[in-house]
């Protein structure tokens, strides 16, 4: 007997998720491939949720999947460890050991075979080189960084209303946060905390005027917030933010972070207690390792067909993936809806090439983006045939369908009864606890 193709999936995120569990379903139920799922963490949280863990106002033990259950119920196996480096010659990547909170090793570094490798390892945050940024400015890349940045959150509310805050100068308590970086992650964060502010005082967590006492400051180098969306969607959030006591800060280069404020360029000190980094991503450092060619924020540059230049066993797609999108003459944006779109696309390219048929060319389509205001609004805009061109949504639409992105997710990864058990589930619990973690 011959041995099954060997297909290895590095990146266990929205579009790699997604992926390994069609083709374990396709293939590796019939034993036609021997599906892989590479990655460092044991658990998977769509990560357009982690503003939401951060604001305390979604429990991340109630939206997260454990890869090895998933890999049990769809036909796949799961490594957990975290991508060191590619052999393309010997058709090997090398994986790190894992250890406990303990530093005890779990699992050794290990090197596993390929006949296919599809690299789906996201992108993380990129400080620019600004100092301080890294030292004293948390960033949402996982939901372990997420969870840190609500309690401290939590402790600040405590001890500012217990008159051991820092005031910086005021003669009344207050909390001061600064969010770097105006784009969704920054902007849907900034309305969250606002959310969050009030709740906490309403539970009697802190006796601050959620408004008055709590300062949330958002801060863009840009002439505008949400500079990839559209000038309308950004004016009307803009707005939004401001009804919401966001103070919004454009045309502010950040020079320094310091552990108690926030410099600019031209020359403010913005107070903060609290500093979040959301001001641009990069490609992961081991993608150099690979010998492949990198674009200038370090991404695998990949063609049509989602395979690296250079070496037609490796795949790359979502933000690690440089993408050509011809039909507007730059590289596919680094969406959710872009990973999910790759993903699908992979899934029949990868059982077109088992089959030894020719591989089709991926075309992104642009269905629009939304951005979260939490409970109090969403605006965005849809595109499509359908509705001729591109339109502006706000309001109680907007946030039905900003939420049903969540639920096409959980759909792909379990069907569609699953997901509604789900959402129901959730429903009833929302009714019985507090809309925001309290500890």
């Amino acid at each position: 007997m011959t041995q099954a193709h060997r297909i290895i999936v590095v990146g266990g995120g929205a579009g790699g998720l997604e992926l390994v569990t069609r083709l374990g379903d396709k293939l590796g139920r019939r034993g036609r491939a021997h599906v892989v799922l590479v990655d460092r963490s044991p658990i998977h949280i769509w990560k357009p949720l982690l503003h939401e863990v951060a604001a305390g106002s979604m429990d991340p033990n109630t939206h997260q999947l454990e890869y090895a259950a998933q890999a049990h119920w769809h036909h796949f196996e799961f490594q957990q460890g975290e991508l060191t480096g590619v052999d393309r010659v010997a058709k090997t990547i090398s994986v790190a050991a894992c250890v406990d909170e303990d530093g005890v090793e779990l699992l050794p570094a290990r090197e596993l075979p390929y006949d296919t490798l599809v690299l789906a390892i996201g992108s993380v945050t990129h400080f620019f080189g600004v100092p301080g940024a890294a030292e004293h400015a948390i960033a949402l890349d996982t939901a372990e960084q997420a969870e840190r940045f609500r309690r401290r959150l939590i402790a600040a509310c405590v001890r500012a209303q217990n008159g051991l805050g820092t005031g910086h100068g005021e003669g009344r308590p207050r909390v001061d946060v600064a969010i770097i970086g105006a784009g969704a992650t920054g902007v849907e964060l900034s309305a969250e905390l606002r959310n969050t502010a009030q709740v906490l005082n309403a539970y009697g967590l802190h006796r601050l005027d959620p408004r008055r006492d709590v300062h949330i400051h958002i801060i863009e180098a840009g002439p505008r917030i949400l500079p990839a969306l559209s000038e309308r969607v950004s004016g009307e959030t803009a707005k939004l933010l401001r009804k919401l006591d966001v103070e919004v800060l454009v045309g502010e280069r950040v020079t320094e972070v310091t552990p108690d404020a926030v410099l600019t360029a031209s020359g403010k000190r913005i107070a903060a207690d609290l500093t979040v980094w959301a001001a641009g991503i990069t490609a992961p450092k081991v993608l150099a390792t690979t010998g492949l060619p990198l674009s200038r924020l370090g991404q695998i540059v990949v063609g049509p067909t989602l395979q690296s230049e250079g070496d037609p066993d490796v795949f790359a797609f979502g933000d690690c993936a440089s993408c050509p999108w011809p039909a507007k003459q730059t590289t596919v944006p680094p969406r959710a809806q872009a990973a999910h779109q790759q993903a699908k696309f992979l899934f029949d390219a990868l059982c077109a090439r088992l089959d030894g048929r020719p591989l089709p060319a991926f075309e992104f389509k642009d269905l629009g983006s939304l951005v979260s205001l939490g409970h109090f609004s969403a605006v965005g805009s849809l595109m499509g045939g359908l509705i001729g061109g591109s339109m502006f949504i706000e309001g109680l639409m907007a946030r039905f369908m900003y939420s049903s992105l969540y639920r096409m997710h959980v759909m792909a990864l379990h069907g569609a009864v699953r997901m509604a058990v789900d959402t129901v589930a959730h429903w009833l619990r929302s009714k019985t606890n507090p809309r925001v973690k309290l500890h």
